[in-house]
């Protein structure tokens, strides 16, 4: 009967359009209500469940992000990345994977990549190269997941705090499949452009060019560079590094290219508040959650089940197909806090490396930003406000989505049985 309050009000409160924060927590509450836990236990698992260093990273990633957003890197990477492969058949939408790989590696925020840069690259997608609005919306909004899979990751950041893998070693495994999901796109760009034969809307650039536009991007690539250097190298923990992206990031704004100014500040920090305090609340409702899994002997049934798998390959299939069902319902950080739990015991039991799963897990997750009826990012590029044209609905998207996360699952695959992708680069 616990199960039933637990799964049965959480799916209710889904169907109501309860924001997932409000129902993870509520949901908890009430099954805790039922079973006659003191519900003083609410507050403790709560704040517990915020209360660890290693998620103040997230709060400084968010505001790196948010200021290096304002300080129009989005324009010197898109230069940078035209003058590379924009002569090329669909080149500016290969432009929009490539460019979406960087910024998410500034953001970590798939849907803040959507909005930095749907208004510029939709628009040129349908002009320049000639795509339908809905499939140009709905490619900038699959390789904007990429940005939780590229480091540095708010993804990583929380699996870290639930399991204890190294974040360090997270985020190197994540660069390695975070570039084989930008080619998987790159090649349904190839696709399509055949289909609908897509021409090559200008010259190729000139060396020379293309050395302009690096040095203009060159601060942007030098911060993904300072955090895992700074990471790697011991000079400093990843949520010291967190710290330092931030500072970097309002030098390179307000100093460097001088896009940020003073006024703008407050405006940046309310943003980052926000996102923060957002990503806060789910986590503490998610650990509230996961609490009441474990101590009503949920989550022992859950491991119980996926013990009983015959061996690792098809506990893997099984895991990947859990989370691609969960990703259409819930954010990244919700699914971590509620399967990660019961899901990485097991896994370790099996002999799978702890950061691969991870790295499984999230990318995963990445594609459940683009699965409807709930993927974050299809809505935040529905939301798009372009002059002069009309938004394309979610609706419209369902055809494109679909393309996308085929190529996308292959990738997946390829990571999932192909270890070497992700913790290769760690010479494991």
């Amino acid at each position: 009967m616990v199960n039933a309050v637990l799964f049965g009000s959480f799916i209710i409160m889904l169907i109501l359009n309860v924001p997932i924060a409000v129902a993870l927590g509520l949901s908890a509450a009430l099954t805790l209500l039922y079973a006659g836990v003191p519900l003083s236990i609410i507050a403790i698992n709560i704040y517990s469940g915020q209360a660890k260093f290693l998620l103040l990273a997230i709060p400084f990633f968010v505001l790196a992000g948010n200021i290096m957003a304002k300080a129009g890197i989005s324009d010197r990477l898109i230069e940078f990345a035209d003058a590379c492969v924009g002569h090329k058949k669909g080149g500016i939408a290969i432009v929009s994977v490539i460019v979406a790989c960087f910024f998410g590696a500034l953001s970590g925020s798939g849907p803040a990549t959507v909005a930095a840069l749907g208004s510029i690259l939709v628009p040129a997608m349908v002009d320049k190269d000639g795509f339908k609005p809905n499939f140009a919306t709905t490619l900038l909004a699959a390789a904007s997941s990429i940005a939780i899979v590229i480091p540095p990751s708010i993804a990583f950041i929380v699996y870290s705090s639930i399991t204890g893998a190294a974040v360090g070693d997270l985020f190197m495994a994540g660069i390695i499949p975070g570039i084989l999901m930008g080619v998987a796109l790159v090649v349904l760009i190839k696709m399509e452009c055949k289909s609908a034969h897509i021409e090559a809307h200008r010259a190729k650039s000139s060396w020379g060019a293309r050395g302009k536009s690096f040095v203009k991007a060159f601060w942007a690539f030098l911060m993904p560079v300072i955090i895992l250097g700074g990471i790697y190298g011991g000079i400093f923990t990843p949520t010291e590094a967190a710290a330092v992206s931030a500072v970097y990031g309002l030098i390179v704004g307000l100093f460097i290219y001088r896009e940020v100014k003073p006024s703008n500040l407050w405006s940046i920090f309310v943003d980052s508040v926000t996102t923060s305090g957002s990503v806060m609340i789910i986590i503490g409702c998610a650990s509230l959650f996961s609490y009441v899994c474990t101590t009503q002997g949920i989550a022992a049934s859950a491991q119980g089940l996926l013990g009983a798998m015959p061996n690792k390959y098809v506990f893997l299939l099984v895991i990947n197909i859990i989370f691609l069902i969960a990703g259409c319902f819930v954010d990244a950080n919700s699914a971590m806090y509620i399967f990660i739990p019961i899901m990485f015991p097991v896994a370790q039991a099996m002999g799978i490396d702890l950061v691969h799963f991870g790295v499984i897990a999230t990318v995963n997750l990445a594609i459940g930003q683009v699965t409807p009826p709930v993927g974050v990012n299809l809505f935040v590029a529905s939301g798009l406000r372009i002059p002069g044209r009309p938004n394309v609905s979610v609706t419209e998207m369902v055809r494109p989505a679909l393309k996308c996360c085929a190529v996308l699952i292959i990738a997946l695959l390829l990571i999932t049985y192909i270890p070497a992708l992700s913790i290769g680069i760690l010479g494991k």
